[in-house]
Order: C-alpha cells, then sequence, then structure tokens
C-alpha cells in the first residue's frame, strides 16, 4: 500500500505568527507518527518562515518513522542539513530563492550533470534521494540517468483537472510518467494539492505508487474533522 507522508510545515507557520512555541512542532511530529502516518516530510527554507533548520535536526532525534527532507540542493545550507541529519529520504526541489510554493520539477535533462554530481554526495552518506519531477515521460527517462532512487511526481496540474472533472484526462500523462520509472527502476512517490477528494483515483491509478507527502490540504480539514481522524481518511484512500 502506499504509505502517507505528512508534512508538517504548517503547524510550523502557525507557531511562527505569534512567537513561543504553540504548536509544538516536535509533539505535533511525534502525534502524527502515532495517529498512523508513515513518515513526516519537511521544507525547510531559506527564511525559515516555517520549519527551521533546528526544527528539522531536533524532529529526526524524536521520530522512529521515516523522515523525508525537501528542499533546494542548491543551497549549501541544505545540503549541510541533509548530511548531519541523515534523513531516510531528501526529495530535491528546484525552488527559486523566495519562492511561495513549489511550482515545477527540475529539468533533469538540462542539469543532468548537477543533479548526478549532488545525488552522489546524498547517496554515498547513505540517504535515499528522490527528485521532484513534472510528468514527462522524457524527463522521467533521464533521470534514471542522475543515479536517484525514486521520483516525486509533481500532482498540482492533476488536481486542478480533477476539480474541473477532467481527471481522467489529467491522469494519462501521470500514469505514463510512472510507467516510465517503474521501466527505468525507479520509485514513484507523489505530492502536491493531493487531497481526499482526488487521492483514491490517483492511487488507484498507479497502484505501483510507493509514498504521497501530503500538508497543506491535510492540515485544512484537519481544523474541521481533527487530526488524528484526518490522518487516517487519507490512509483510507490509499487502499485500493
Amino acid at each position: 500500500m502506499t504509505k502517507l507522508s505528512v508534512n508538517i510545515n504548517k503547524f510550523a507557520t502557525l507557531r511562527n505568527a505569534r512567537g513561543g512555541n504553540n504548536p509544538n512542532v516536535l509533539q505535533v511530529a511525534i502525534d502524527v507518527q502515532q495517529m498512523g502516518a508513515d513518515g513526516i516530510t519537511v521544507h525547510p527554507r531559506p527564511d525559515e518562515r516555517h520549519i527551521r533548520y533546528s526544527d528539522v535536526t531536533d524532529i529526526k532525534k524524536i521520530i522512529s518513522t521515516e523522515l523525508n527532507i525537501e528542499g533546494n540542493c542548491r543551497e549549501q545550507k541544505f545540503i549541510d542539513l541533509v548530511l548531519a541529519t541523515r534523513p531516510d529520504q531528501v526529495t530535491l526541489v528546484p525552488d527559486d530563492q523566495g519562492q511561495l510554493t513549489s511550482d515545477h520539477g527540475w529539468d533533469t535533462l538540462k542539469h543532468r550533470d548537477y543533479l548526478k554530481e549532488t545525488i552522489a554526495i546524498f547517496k554515498a552518506a547513505g540517504i535515499r534521494v528522490s527528485i521532484f519531477v513534472d510528468p514527462v515521460p522524457e524527463i522521467i527517462k533521464a533521470a534514471a540517468d542522475t543515479g536517484t532512487d525514486r521520483v516525486e511526481l509533481y500532482t498540482e496540474h492533476y488536481a486542478k483537472q480533477y476539480s474541473l472533472d477532467k481527471g481522467n484526462e489529467a491522469i494519462q500523462a501521470y500514469v505514463a510518467a510512472a510507467a516510465m520509472a517503474r521501466d527505468c527502476s525507479l520509485g514513484v512517490n507523489a505530492g502536491h494539492d493531493l487531497d481526499l477528494q482526488n487521492l483514491h483515483f490517483f492511487c488507484k491509478a498507479i497502484p505501483w505508487l510507493q509514498e504521497v507527502s501530503i500538508g497543506h490540504a491535510l492540515i485544512c480539514d484537519a481544523l474541521y474533522l481533527g487530526l488524528s481522524n484526518t490522518i487516517q481518511l487519507y490512509k483510507r484512500q490509499l487502499v485500493v
């Protein structure tokens, strides 16, 4: 079954809005795994507007489930953090400075040599590597040449089209990309705007999907449904 990694950035955003330590991000990480999440995802950014670099180090010490650190590997501070923390997985995202949220995947054709060199650094440290990509077969095929273990499919386009009742059309590109990844012996993750409405359809179309990383939508649902209940509802959508 596809694993659910919960992105806890939004809890840190709420904490930072008032200062202090409420909500306690470390306690959130412990609680989320006890509530059934298969992993914890964090995405530190240079301005530390949500998850702080110190949070990442502290979270790694206290959780027993998988830790996935997302971020821009063109920032030396990020590379240093990952190597010091040694998470189970690092997901490389081509964010620009000050970017609000991730909105595109790597051009693995253009940046193949750079990615190959960078990925080798993380793999030498025993860290599984995933790279954020758009659902384009040529991009996936080139990703295999970088030495990455997995790709994470950027799913915003699918989510938008699904909300317009065009899910059957939108899913085709993702199925083709995931099939290419499987043919290239790459694992497949997915993330961005997946929610309780569109998640099951996506997973059913790609039953070999290994992991989804979900934060914003899950936390929004938790405001109404409760965090523990929401995590279980999302996990049910992963059963195909």
